[in-house]
């Protein structure tokens, strides 16, 4: 970048010296007064202390200590059992809300079922909103698939097919439910910008995680167990810069399943091709690859992804239509890379990928999604497939029998494959060293392995789930606090 010489880049050493540090103490007194000035708003179930710092302020209830914020506020919870939902609204961005400990702070929905249904923590079109090392549990959809059932839920606009908020940070958290119609764990949609990280959710009867309407959504997901849900991690038309990584999804009804979807959490497509954008209209131009060599921005690397397996757990009408017991499924998925994954004893596929008609069966209203410019590469398989069946094994694509002939430029190379492929020369025809790649094909037969999968799955017999242990808690809760009674 060209710069032109100023008076200030002149001036001596000792000067500019002399001022860096003029700058320093302005800045270090300018942060210390920020700190002083940020609020403490304590939960508890006992009674407060005679005297404390006039920035700390005692509630009995989360909510009320949340509507009690202002910007940058902490919000710390005594450990205890609370038997309230909890609405972060706009004027309450910019805060933290910390449980002082992961597992004896605890939001209890109890299973209520009521109309609406009950979500936990719900934080509505608010920025920049921190929750952290805190449970979450047993709150409940109306029915099977009604309202309710999120226990925490960043919602930047549900179904507005717009981004409504930015900055959502989860830490230290678990989400669960031992009844059939929790809905999900924990939750984002209709935002960007955020993180989830050493995160725990099961018994979810759609997802234990789930990231949805952001084209766009630079976010990052690491350090997440995800068991025993319909869907260890579910995404709808989420894409671009976008990384789950160092993460364990086991014993789901499927592992990972970023795929498009259409009507729901728009716009359409998944798309983890870089820059990627939003197709706008009821039928939308789909992404084309002109070429294998593609930068990747949504990328699913270094998780353990192992015996999705469980037939058991609940699920919904939209997750039960799945097919089950893959690691990783791509319905209707563009330009993700899967990489350095361990991907091992899946019943089905370690990696299903396949092009996706939504809705179907097919009417005036679908779109055809393929399964195109995906890479798969680097990672190691063992044990997958086991359950039989005509495309069962380590990875399985399919294209071109339901759209139209467009799920190319997929690759895969590197992987360490001990059971079938579908293609079977899925490294030779189909290897990142092409410049091009054809449709996988799979034909009718295809069609026919996926409707059994999914019939399967839709004629499961759930049994409600048990707790799961406790979860490591956040090695000091007092992390950047002004001191309090709780952080003397």
């Amino acid at each position: 970048m060209h710069t032109t010489r100023s008076a200030f880049t002149s001036r001596s050493r000792l000067s500019r010296a002399a001022a860096a540090l003029a700058f320093a103490a302005i800045a270090l007194g300018l942060a210390a007064g920020a700190a002083s000035a940020r609020e403490v708003e304590i939960v508890s179930q006992g009674e407060p202390p005679a005297t404390m710092p006039r920035y700390v302020h005692y509630f009995k209830t989360i909510q009320a200590a949340v509507d009690a914020t202002r910007h940058g506020a902490f919000v710390l919870i005594e450990p205890g059992v609370y038997d309230e939902e909890v609405k972060v609204s706009k004027p309450h961005a910019d805060i933290f809300i910390r449980g002082m400990n992961r597992n004896e702070v605890i939001l209890d929905g109890q299973g209520l079922k009521v109309p609406g249904g009950r979500n936990g923590i719900e934080i509505y079109k608010a920025n920049d909103v921190w929750v952290e090392n805190l449970t979450v549990r047993n709150f409940e959809r109306e029915d099977l698939n009604g309202a309710g059932g999120n226990e925490i839920w960043w919602n930047g606009g549900e179904d507005s097919d717009k981004i409504g908020a930015h900055g959502w940070y989860g830490r230290y958290l678990t989400a669960y439910d031992t009844g059939l119609d929790g809905g999900y764990g924990i939750f984002t949609d209709n935002e960007i910008e955020g993180e989830w990280e050493d995160i725990y959710a099961s018994g979810f009867n759609d997802s234990g995680m789930y990231l949805g309407a952001c084209p766009e959504c630079r976010a990052r997901i690491t350090g997440a167990v995800m068991e025993h849900n319909a869907l260890g991690y579910s995404g709808s038309n989420s894409g671009g810069n976008l990384i789950i990584e160092n993460s364990i999804f086991r014993q789901n009804t499927t592992g990972v399943a970023p795929n498009s979807e259409n009507p729901g959490d728009g716009p359409p497509p998944q798309n983890g091709a870089c820059e990627a954008q939003p197709y706008r209209g009821a039928h939308p131009k789909l992404p084309e690859f002109s070429s294998t060599h593609i930068a990747h921005c949504t990328i699913i690397r270094d998780n353990l992804i192992t015996e999705n397996d469980d037939l058991d757990l609940p699920a919904n009408t939209s997750a039960a239509a799945a097919p089950w017991g893959a690691g990783i499924e791509l319905p209707g998925d563009y330009g993700d890379l899967v990489e350095h994954n361990q991907i091992t004893d899946n019943p089905s596929d370690g990696v299903l990928a396949f092009e996706y008609p939504n809705p179907f069966p097919p009417t005036a209203e679908t779109i055809y999604f393929q399964n195109a410019g995906n890479e798969v590469s680097n990672n190691t398989f063992s044990g997958n497939g086991y359950r039989g069946g005509a495309f069962a094994g380590d990875v399985a694509f399919e294209g071109g029998l339901l759209g139209s002939k467009r799920s190319t430029q997929d690759c895969l190379s590197g992987n360490s494959f001990a059971d079938a492929t579908f293609p079977a020369d899925i490294e030779g025809t189909w290897g990142c060293q092409n410049e091009t790649t054809p449709n996988p094909g799979g034909g009718l037969r295809f069609l026919v392995y996926l409707l059994a999968l999914q019939y399967q799955s839709e004629h499961r017999k759930a049994v409600a789930p048990s707790p799961p242990p406790p979860q490591p808690t956040m090695p000091d809760p007092c992390e950047n606090v002004p001191v309090n009674p709780l952080c003397p």
